[in-house]
């Protein structure tokens, strides 16, 4: 009894909340799935898994799922290994080292929709000079220019977690395999790397899962066009439930869809990750 008061004193407000921000409106999400709703009126008329057959009959949907895994292998790739590289040399002891860690972080400061428009306006003024406008000329422009936007943001964010980790790393450790004749190739790959494998989890976790989750970024930058081949899939959700009338019950099917693959993949990842961490 004693142990239940003392739950309910420090986090039964916080469960209330959860239960009511996240796990009811999950539920009743999943519930709308089967149905076919408009998004206003209070009928809800059951259609059993009709939406989630039209959900596998989208192409688009398809796409947009294919678009978005190829966007977060290359992101996952790209931002670990520069935060990586950026942790380690901002650890090495070079001088202004501090300022230059702040100035890597602040951009993870700025929301995706006002970072999308900053993006954009760069982008489309350095392209002009070749009449080669983000949007109008291919897919292509605007895919790379959500790559640079994502590693913009993102890098600092992780060089921060990866600095914690090598900071982490025992200093006896480290000087006695300098002692035992390790150069730095080797004290990289076979102290340092091994011993911030739980920041590698993490960071590959967090970037996995944003990669996948690309929102704000993806309206504002590109908003889909043109003719939504740059249209990642949480941005094709959006579309399908605001923009198809009909499509509400299919959009939120297409959302319970989605988050069943971004946890299974996610849980994937991070047993493969933690399952190479060293136990110190």
């Amino acid at each position: 009894k004693y142990k239940v008061k003392q739950y309910i004193m420090f986090a039964g407000i916080s469960t209330v909340l959860f239960a009511a921000v996240v796990i009811i409106p999950f539920i009743y999400g999943l519930y709308l799935t089967f149905t076919s709703w408009d998004g206003i009126s209070k009928d809800k008329q059951f259609v059993g898994f009709a939406n989630y057959i039209a959900t596998f009959k989208d192409i688009a949907y398809w796409q947009a799922l294919g678009r978005t895994v190829i966007y977060s292998v290359i992101s996952v790739v790209l931002v670990n290994v520069v935060a990586f590289f950026l942790a380690y040399l901002l650890t090495s002891g070079i001088k202004g080292q501090n300022f230059f860690r702040a100035g890597f972080f602040i951009p993870n400061l700025i929301g995706g929709i006002v970072l999308g428009y900053i993006w954009q306006t760069l982008l489309n003024g350095l392209l002009s000079k070749w009449g080669q406008p983000l949007l109008a000329l291919s897919a292509k422009n605007g895919f790379i220019g959500m790559l640079i936007l994502l590693c913009w943001q993102q890098i600092g964010y992780m060089m921060i977690i990866y600095i914690a980790g090598i900071q982490n790393i025992p200093g006896e450790l480290i000087e006695a395999a300098q002692i035992d004749g390790a150069n730095k190739g080797q004290l990289l790959k076979n102290v340092i790397i091994p011993m911030v494998m739980p920041s590698i989890t993490i960071c590959t976790f967090l970037t996995l899962t944003n990669s996948f989750k690309l929102f704000d970024q993806n309206l504002a930058l590109t908003n889909g066009e043109p003719s939504n081949m740059s249209e990642m899939l949480a941005l094709n959700i959006y579309n399908t439930f605001y923009g198809r009338t009909g499509w509400e019950g299919v959009g939120q099917a297409k959302a319970v869809i989605f988050f069943i693959l971004v946890g299974a993949i996610a849980m994937i990842q991070n047993r493969l990750t933690r399952s190479k961490e060293v136990q110190q």
